[in-house]
């Protein structure tokens, strides 16, 4: 211990030394919480890291992601033929890179909203695949162009996601923001807005519920 002590006091720790130290201190320090920051972002906007990647993240080619779609519309009793299935991937796929959204987050809309099925009817009137209200899907043909022929438009599975697509893509621009923007589709956008100016909570159990298929198909 006296050899030690004696090294110390001839040998006095230098001053660059010291400041290559705090240096490194720093660093480390920024890098954890950058780090930090980064995980605590990500946990709390699943929004960002999720329901709005675009469609190439994490996938293959144009093929390998029809083929996924197809995948899962096989799993569900859609009441619809299986070339239909193989031709309603297709437009899924070219819906979703037209607004640059992930098909699987479409899909986990389809299944919630009709459970795949192409004939269901909600009780308020909602009708097809993403459960489009006639007088909604009526101006929204309107405005992409596709002949309005009511129920028979509605219930057309390829018209159907090319509305529903549309109008989701038009409300997430309304808004900039997924949460909303989805809790706009399930409730109207007119009632979501008065929330919004009375400074009332929105509820996000229909975006949660979103979030929850995708993370599951």
């Amino acid at each position: 211990m006296e050899k030690i002590e004696i090294i110390m006091m001839d040998h006095p720790p230098h001053h660059s030394l010291y400041k290559k130290t705090g240096l490194f201190f720093r660093c480390t320090l920024l890098k954890v919480t950058l780090f930090c920051a980064i995980f605590i972002i990500t946990f709390h906007l699943p929004h960002f890291t999720h329901t709005l990647q675009h469609f190439t993240d994490g996938l293959g080619t144009r093929e390998e992601t029809v083929q996924e779609i197809l995948n899962v519309l096989e799993r569900y009793p859609t009441g619809l033929a299986n070339v239909t299935k193989e031709e309603l991937a297709e437009v899924i796929y070219e819906e979703a890179t037209r607004y640059h959204q992930d098909p699987k987050f479409i899909l986990a809309l389809i299944a919630i909203e009709s459970s795949f099925q192409n004939w269901s009817v909600s009780e308020q009137g909602a009708k097809g695949l993403m459960q489009i209200m006639p007088c909604v899907a009526e101006s929204i043909a309107q405005e992409i162009g596709i002949e309005w022929s009511g129920d028979q438009t509605l219930f057309n599975p390829f018209l159907n996601i090319r509305m529903g697509s549309y109008y989701l893509s038009r409300l997430i621009l309304d808004f900039n923001n997924m949460e909303i923007a989805l809790t706009a589709y399930n409730y109207g956008p007119t009632y979501v807005k008065s929330l919004i100016e009375k400074k009332e909570r929105i509820p996000i159990q229909y975006y949660r519920r979103i979030l929850t298929v995708y993370q599951n198909l």
